[in-house]
């Protein structure tokens, strides 16, 4: 597998894990009454959602491909 192929799907990997965080942050805040199982679940999507940024972070500075 190439360089660039493999930068691509970090990258996809990176925003699922944004799109992950963004339905678990909505369900943790509007649908979900336990306060345990809410935190729970509040943890777990800031949790993608700040490794989903260091990977985008890392995608974007890396550079180009040759």
């Amino acid at each position: 597998m190439s360089e660039s192929m493999f930068k691509m799907w970090v990258s996809i990997a990176g925003m699922g894990l944004m799109a992950v965080a963004m339905v678990v942050i909505y369900l943790s805040r509007y649908k979900i009454k336990f306060k345990f199982l809410k935190a729970i679940t509040a943890i777990i999507a800031y949790l993608c959602l700040i490794i989903g940024g260091l990977i985008m972070v890392y995608v974007v500075f890396t550079g180009p491909t040759s």
